[in-house]
């Protein structure tokens, strides 16, 4: 499907309302990066996604699908736990449990939330049997099918494959276009995991490979293999697209892909390529010169990253809160 003028959405309530009422402080950095973010794309620019935290689990899905199906994403880079969350979510959402009082729970209360294998990530308990050993079945046989045939993928087709086989449909427990996941894998888009391994299936990918379910240890493609496959992405959208960098949470996420621009530079010589063409980035960290989450985007001007009119944007929130509104104005909602 091709992409569509960002600009050609029509104004709905939720985008009157930002317009109208978010005109200072952190509310009016957040209108500046939508309007920024807009005008990227109608300008024939390009978008990564960078997701930190534990979005999927926060169900950005409602939002960040429509964005990937509209074509307002063109790559993701996450965490190996917001790739796989979102297909937790998708099949077990009705075992999870919200805990609106966890600020008050005890270590005892928490070892209850353990024996009961529910798994909390701030006020949301995810079920061990119903999400995580669910999927573990369903990556292994695929995992196990590709190292029998001598093949490799990248994490997030390891997904692509089990989503887009339908077997797991009939384990949907919400609506499959609320899934980031889903509207990804339908799209074939590219995700990058950086640290993959640092997340539940990774773990459960290190565990089948020390049983011997799994003899190549690298059927599953990781580490500097993301950079070199991204090195090639970015010199070749760049060359007909001005690539932008939207950035959710600190961390990883985020601070592996930007690196791409200065490698390419310094490392490689290719001096021609551009720098990244737009950058937003959604951060509750303190603003500090000694923490890059928390360093204001000119200092990544220094590394060679951005350049001195690279748009720029940061706006210090809570993402949960901030990350869907902004979609909606891009959408127009």
């Amino acid at each position: 499907m091709a992409k569509k003028s960002a600009a050609s959405s029509s104004a709905g309530p939720v985008t009157q309302f930002i317009n109208h009422h978010y005109r200072h402080f952190n509310a009016a950095a957040l209108i500046d990066a939508a309007k920024g973010y807009r005008t990227h794309l109608d300008a024939g620019g390009k978008m990564m996604l960078c997701l930190a935290g534990a979005m999927s689990t926060a169900e950005l899905g409602l939002s960040l699908a429509e964005m990937i199906r509209r074509g307002y994403v063109d790559l993701i880079s996450c965490t190996g736990a917001n790739l796989e969350e979102d297909v937790f979510n998708l099949v077990a959402h009705d075992f999870y449990e919200r805990v609106p009082h966890y600020r008050d729970l005890t270590p005892r209360d928490e070892e209850k939330l353990l024996k009961r294998h529910m798994n909390r990530v701030t006020d949301t308990c995810i079920p061990e049997g119903e999400a995580m050993r669910r999927m573990e079945t369903a990556m292994l046989e695929v995992w196990t099918d590709a190292d029998r045939k001598g093949e490799r993928f990248f994490p997030h087709e390891f997904f692509y494959k089990v989503i887009l086989s339908g077997k797991y449909k009939k384990h949907y427990q919400i609506d499959p276009k609320d899934s980031w996941m889903v509207a990804a894998a339908e799209k074939n888009l590219p995700i990058i995991t950086p640290g993959w391994e640092d997340s539940t299936l990774g773990n459960m990918y290190a565990a089948a490979v020390i049983r011997g379910d799994i003899k190549n240890v690298h059927t599953v493609r990781t580490g500097i293999e993301f950079m070199t496959w991204l090195a090639n992405f970015y010199t070749e959208t760049t060359k007909d697209a001005s690539l932008g960098m939207f950035q959710i949470g600190g961390g990883i996420a985020g601070d592996f892909p930007i690196c791409v621009v200065p490698m390419l530079h310094q490392d490689l010589g290719r001096r021609k390529i551009p720098l990244w063409g737009y950058f937003c980035q959604i951060s509750d960290s303190t603003t500090s010169y000694g923490s890059y989450s928390g360093a204001v985007p000119n200092e990544k001007i220094t590394w060679g990253k951005l350049g001195v009119d690279t748009p720029k944007y940061i706006i210090e929130s809570d993402a949960t809160i901030v990350a869907p509104l902004i979609f909606a104005h891009v959408l127009g909602w």
